[in-house]
């Protein structure tokens, strides 16, 4: 399997996942989901993927700051509704990493465990998304936007001609290695953009 080297070295989120632990998928519920975990299941990586992997694990650090994320002890809210726009990448990554879904989730064993209804859409926030944990109510708003990270000036006209299907192999290849380069750089500016907010 070859992919971008800088893959590697993005941190893994530590999880422990309940029922995970009783129906003996992981010893004590314990695992990790790396941002190639998530690129798989998404099946790309761009900007969208990256910045849903950044807010959690950005949010993650603040509710859980010495201890392993608890999945399904996360509900999460978005202002945009489940259909605007990239909501639904950025949801199903969310998802992926706290186990938090709106309706198609895990339903839970003798009432215990459910992680459906734990995502809300059209929520009266004003940031990118407002993770809160279940068991204790800390919350806290996450606002992201790459547009900080300029995209390399070469990719747009690449782009049109491989949507015209007049890109050669190379070019091809340049593209999404271009492509790429901007979410490695999202990565590596943290600090332009994603900011948490506790509330």
């Amino acid at each position: 399997m070859i992919y971008p080297d800088f893959f590697d070295s993005i941190k893994s989120v530590k999880v422990q996942d309940p029922i995970a632990d009783i129906l003996g998928a992981f010893k004590n519920g314990e695992y990790e989901i790396s941002y190639m975990d998530v690129v798989k299941s998404a099946g790309h990586s761009c900007p969208t993927v990256a910045g849903a992997y950044i807010m959690t694990t950005q949010a993650m650090k603040v509710l859980y700051p010495n201890e392993r994320v608890v999945r399904g002890n996360v509900d999460v809210s978005f202002q945009e509704d489940l259909e605007d726009g990239v909501a639904g990448v950025v949801g199903n990554v969310i998802s992926h990493i706290t186990g938090a879904t709106d309706k198609s989730g895990f339903k839970g064993l003798g009432g215990k465990f459910a992680r459906h209804s734990l995502m809300h859409f059209n929520s009266d926030i004003s940031s990118s998304a407002r993770f809160t944990r279940v068991d204790n109510g800390k919350s806290v708003d996450v606002k992201y936007s790459h547009n900080a990270i300029a995209a390399d000036p070469k990719m747009m006209p690449l782009m049109q001609k491989i949507l015209s299907g007049q890109a050669t192999q190379d070019e091809k290849k340049s593209f999404g290695e271009l492509w790429q380069d901007r979410v490695k750089r999202i990565f590596e500016n943290l600090d332009e953009v994603v900011e948490v907010i506790e509330l």
